[in-house]
């Protein structure tokens, strides 16, 4: 078990490496300067060359990386071009707002999803079946941005149920568990859940259907077991594979709302990626995509420690 351990952590640290490399250099492949958002268009030469030299812009991209991370290893990102703000209070308090959205979403997403999944597993060609597969592939079919602008219309708009846009009153990006603010977290909640629920849906339902034809599940029908200890066996032996597929959706969830955060004006990191990518500022850029990433790796990380405590037998490996 410790064995086992040892190695996911030792295998996370290529990886942790390998994405700060890819942190650093992608935003080196989209065009213009990043110099645009701080200076204008007819700047002087001398105007450039010290504000290149102020943000470390002047040297080889080799000495850059190296810099960047021998600084972002402190916990120092630096600072955003365009607002002169630390990079690293900026993207903080961005993943703070995410986390909540994801992991609500999230919730909802894999709750519904298995409970869909398992009855369309035990009822396998029923009608729950046939329902659950329509919900699933117009789960992981329609877009989230469409989604969340027809919910929008609907819920905000037409019926004034929910508030379209925002955190929290008056444009707060401070989040308080209060009837008021938990109303602007439901739209935007609901719209990234759609994709996790088609596909936990479709996993949990395949899982359940193949292991009530295993062998020992038969057997324990024979021995005169109920369907409720039948349920834990086969739970307990399809906990692990669900464990997977949620902790990666949670991850994608991470990475993957700026659409929807953009569509609702969430102050997350998805809207702040957007906002960084139209100003060019790189260093913002840069922190928040290595955040992200650094956060996909540590939740696979637990997805693997977790795993072998449910499963004792994935620890032998």
């Amino acid at each position: 078990m410790f064995s086992y351990m040892l190695k996911r952590l030792l295998y996370t640290i290529p990886i942790a490496l390998s994405v700060t490399v890819v942190s650093f250099m992608l935003v080196y492949l989209a065009p213009g300067d990043p110099l645009n958002a701080i200076a204008p268009a007819d700047a002087p030469a001398e105007v450039i060359t010290a504000l290149k030299a102020a943000y470390g812009l002047d040297k080889p991209i080799p000495v850059q990386y190296g810099k960047w991370l021998l600084r972002a290893v402190q916990g120092d990102l630096g600072k955003s071009i365009a607002s002169g703000r630390e990079v690293i209070t900026e993207v903080f308090s961005a993943v703070s707002n995410t986390l909540l959205l994801a992991g609500v979403a999230g919730l909802l997403g894999v709750l519904a999803g298995c409970i869909l999944g398992a009855l369309a597993g035990y009822w396998h060609g029923g009608w729950i079946d046939r329902i659950a597969t329509v919900l699933s592939v117009v789960g992981v079919s329609i877009p989230h941005y469409w989604l969340g602008l027809v919910l929008t219309i609907i819920f905000s708009t037409k019926l004034a149920w929910f508030p379209a846009m925002g955190a929290g009153p008056g444009g707060s990006s401070e989040w308080l568990w209060d009837i008021e603010h938990m109303r602007y977290l439901v739209l935007p909640a609901l719209t990234l859940s759609v994709i996790p629920l088609g596909i936990i849906t479709r996993t949990v339902r395949a899982l359940v259907a193949d292991m009530l034809e295993q062998e020992f599940v038969i057997a324990l029908r024979a021995r005169g077991l109920s369907n409720r200890a039948i349920f834990r066996h086969v739970a307990k032996n399809t906990a692990p594979t669900i464990l997977a597929v949620a902790g990666l959706q949670l991850g994608y969830l991470m990475g993957g709302s700026i659409l929807v955060e953009t569509v609702f004006a969430w102050p997350g990191t998805g809207f702040l990626l957007n906002t960084a990518i139209f100003q060019r500022d790189i260093p913002l850029l840069q922190g928040t995509i290595l955040v992200l990433c650094l956060f996909f790796v540590a939740l696979n990380l637990l997805v693997d420690i977790l795993q072998p405590l449910i499963d004792p037998r994935m620890g032998r490996q």
